[in-house]
C-alpha cells in the first residue's frame, strides 16, 4: 500500500503495519485465557499509591480477579510496603474479611480459627498449636508474598514473589520519560470506577487516541483539542504521545474564571514548566497532556497543575473494572477549590462520554458482523497495543 504524505506514524513505525486488526482478541474467551496466563500473571501491575499507606499498619485490600486472588498490601514497622495473598495458611480462609478496602492495625487475625500474622506476614500465633504434628512449622507458614516495588509513588506488584525483571527494568525508558513529575505533591484526589460490560482492550482503546475528540467530546470540550497526536514514541511494550489544544476552543465564562484561579483543567493553556524534559520537549504552548500507557493497562496523563490515571482491570473477556483518578495539589483557598471542582467535573464528563461508547462497541463486535477493525494513522497507539498483546499471547 502506498502511504500518503500525512501518514507520519506508519512511516515512523513500519513494523506495526497498516492492515486491519482482527476483532478476535476482544471477543474470544480462549484468547482472553492466554492473556490472563501470559500477560497479566507475568507482568507488573499498579495496585495503589504510597499516600494510601500513611504509617506502619496501614493496609489496603485489592481484589485481583485476573490473578484469581486478592492482594493485601501493608506498610510494615520498617516503613516498607509489602504484598501478600489474602489467604490464611491454615485452611485457606480470607485473613481480611468484609468489604472494607482500607484499615490500620498491628497484626492480621483470621476470624475462622484465630491464626495471627504480623505486618511482615509472619505467622506469630496459632491457637492450640500443640495439637498439630511435627510436620507443621510456624516459620514456614506465613502469608504467601507477592513482589512489591514503588515507582514515583505508584505501588506495583508482581504475582511472582521473585520476578525475573525488576519494576525499574520493566518500565525502562518509559519510566524515565515520566519520572520527575511532582506526583507526590498532588494528593487531592477525585476517583471514579465502574464495571464495564466490555473487553479491557475495547475500554482502553477509547483512551488511546484523539481521533474521537471532535465528535464524542463536542459537548464537554467543543473545538478544544486536535484529533492528531504529537511526539509519539514506542518504548518496548509501552507507548506515549501528546494531545494538543486547538486555537478554536473558547472557554465558557465559568471556565475562564476557573482558569484564572488555578490550573485544574486540561483545557487551560499554560507554560508547562513542571513537565519532565522528555515530555513536550519543545515546550509547545498548545500542549494539553501526555497520553502514556504503561503496558498492559495503566494510563498516566500528566500536565501542569494536575495529572490523572486510568486503569482497565480485566474481570472476564466481557467485563472490565475501570478506575479513573484525578490528582491535584490540595487547594489553598476557596478559589483554588472552586477551580478544582470545576476542572474535575469537566474531565469527569469527558470520561462519561468515553465510557458511554464501550459496551455498545463490545456488543457489536461480539455479534460477529465484523471480523476486523480498520485503524487510521492517528490510532497508532491502539495498533501498537494489539501487536504487543499478540506477541505476548503467541510467544
Amino acid at each position: 500500500m502506498k502511504l500518503a504524505a500525512e501518514h507520519n506514524w506508519a512511516r515512523k513505525f513500519p513494523e506495526l503495519g497498516t492492515g486491519p486488526i482482527s476483532v478476535e482478541p476482544c471477543v474470544s474467551p480462549e484468547y482472553f485465557g492466554k492473556e490472563k496466563e501470559k500477560i497479566f500473571k507475568r507482568v507488573w501491575q499498579k495496585l495503589g499509591r504510597v499516600e494510601e499507606f500513611p504509617g506502619p499498619g496501614s493496609w489496603k485490600l485489592k481484589p485481583m480477579p485476573i490473578w484469581d486472588t486478592s492482594i493485601l498490601l501493608v506498610r510494615g514497622n520498617d516503613g516498607q510496603i509489602r504484598g501478600f495473598h489474602n489467604v490464611c495458611s491454615h485452611r485457606g480462609n480470607a485473613v481480611v474479611w468484609g468489604d472494607q478496602p482500607y484499615g490500620r492495625g498491628r497484626h492480621f487475625f483470621c476470624h475462622f480459627h484465630g491464626w495471627t500474622y504480623d505486618l511482615e506476614g509472619h505467622l506469630i500465633d496459632v491457637p492450640e498449636e500443640e495439637e498439630f504434628y511435627d510436620t507443621f512449622k510456624r516459620c514456614e507458614n506465613g502469608l504467601t508474598p507477592v513482589a512489591v516495588e514503588v515507582w514515583e509513588g505508584f505501588v506495583f506488584a508482581h504475582l511472582d514473589p521473585n520476578p525475573e525483571t525488576s519494576l525499574a527494568d520493566y518500565l525502562g525508558e518509559a519510566g524515565d520519560r515520566l519520572s520527575g513529575f511532582p506526583y507526590g505533591e498532588m494528593t487531592a484526589t477525585y476517583s471514579y470506577n465502574t464495571i464495564l460490560n466490555c473487553n479491557w482492550k475495547v475500554a482502553q482503546d477509547a483512551f488511546s487516541e484523539a481521533y474521537h475528540v471532535t465528535t464524542i467530546h463536542a459537548g464537554s470540550f467543543p473545538k478544544g483539542f486536535a484529533s492528531k497526536l504529537w511526539d509519539v514514541t514506542m518504548i518496548g511494550p509501552h507507548h506515549s504521545g501528546a494531545v494538543h489544544m486547538t486555537d478554536q476552543g473558547e472557554p465558557t465564562p465559568v471556565s475562564a474564571l476557573a482558569h484564572r484561579l488555578a490550573t485544574s483543567s486540561i483545557a487551560k493553556r499554560g507554560e508547562r514548566t513542571e513537565l519532565p524534559p522528555m515530555v513536550n520537549p519543545n515546550r509547545n504552548p498548545s500542549f494539553a497532556f501526555e497520553l502514556a500507557v504503561l503496558f498492559p493497562n495503566f494510563l498516566v496523563h500528566i500536565m501542569d497543575g494536575l495529572y490523572f490515571t486510568h486503569q482497565f482491570e480485566p474481570i472476564s473477556v466481557d467485563q472490565t473494572r475501570w478506575e479513573g483518578i484525578q490528582y491535584f495539589r490540595p487547594p489553598r483557598n476557596a478559589g483554588e477549590r472552586f477551580s478544582q471542582e470545576h476542572g474535575q467535573l469537566l474531565q469527569r464528563n469527558a470520561w462519561l462520554e468515553d465510557t458511554a461508547t464501550m459496551e455498545a462497541t463490545h456488543a457489536a463486535l461480539k455479534s460477529g458482523a465484523k471480523k476486523a477493525m480498520h485503524l487510521q494513522d492517528e490510532e497508532v497507539l491502539i495498533r501498537h497495543c494489539y501487536k504487543v498483546v499478540d506477541e505476548y499471547v503467541n510467544a
